[in-house]
């Protein structure tokens, strides 16, 4: 069979979690244009939902949230092919360490972190059984250049995400998994422009003042603007496929030089 855009993923099962807007839904629309069966969750079903996708809702940073997702994709479905493990996010306050709580930490280590470890060890055994699969893991390259006056929760679950993801793959990628990760930089999403007002309302700014001091902190970002939600979903396609089937265990930064380092 001859592979093309549209049919390379043809007969493939995948989630995508966060997948009902921004960057998931980017990436939930590529896999379908590829010809993938799509399922994608979020907490709330959304008014426009992707056409053709499956919906599930949930709260994975519940453990009963992701339980939830793993039941109904076997039982639907019976297997899955590809995980994307996009969900994430930040709600905590700017400000630094001393206005952060117990909960704040733990809120973001629980969706950033644990949520994705859940549903991992949810399919990793029917992807181990069938010898092939392939998991994605969206991190940040905050995980590397952390800003601590807004984010330091968020950095530090991806950090904790980046090197569970390479220890997964040593583990069972030698089994026919392939595991990866994408670390995106500033994406231009709806959640990135809370972001900004939430740092803005702590710090007295402006969010367009909230979004400059990012770009300092960030060191800049040398191709002149942020990621466009489909930039990053074209880079995860590109994995998920055949095409890709000797890449795993590595991190794939997608941040359009921001990070000054080689």
């Amino acid at each position: 069979m001859d592979f093309t855009f549209e049919n390379e993923l043809a007969g493939k099962i995948a989630l995508v979690t966060g997948g009902s807007k921004g960057t998931g839904k980017a990436i939930a629309e590529r896999l379908m244009k590829a010809g993938a069966t799509v399922i994608s969750t979020a907490r709330n079903k959304p008014e426009d939902e992707t056409t053709g996708t499956h919906f599930i809702a949930a709260d994975l940073s519940k453990p009963d949230g992701t339980q939830k997702v793993i039941n109904q994709v076997l039982d639907t479905f019976g297997h899955l092919d590809i995980l994307i493990n996009n969900m994430g996010g930040s709600e905590t306050p700017g400000g630094g360490f001393a206005v952060l709580s117990d909960q704040d930490w733990e809120s973001s280590i629980q969706t950033n972190f644990l949520a994705p470890v859940r549903l991992d060890r949810g399919f990793l055994p029917g992807m181990i059984k069938r010898g092939e699969g392939v998991i994605i893991h969206i991190a940040s390259i905050q995980a590397k250049l952390p800003l601590y006056d807004s984010t330091l929760p968020y950095a530090a679950a991806k950090a904790a995400l980046v090197n569970y993801s390479k220890s997964l793959s040593n583990e069972v990628s030698p089994r026919g998994v392939r595991v990866l990760t994408v670390s995106p930089g500033w994406i231009m999403t709806t959640a990135s422009s809370r972001m900004m007002e939430r740092i803005a309302g702590s710090s007295g700014s402006t969010a367009e003042q909230a979004a400059n001091g990012v770009m300092e902190a960030l060191g800049g970002i040398p191709f002149g603007r942020p990621a466009w939600p489909q930039e990053v979903a074209e880079l995860v396609g590109f994995l998920v496929s055949p095409r890709a089937a000797y890449l795993t265990g590595t991190d794939y930064v997608i941040d359009g030089g921001t990070i000054p380092t080689v």
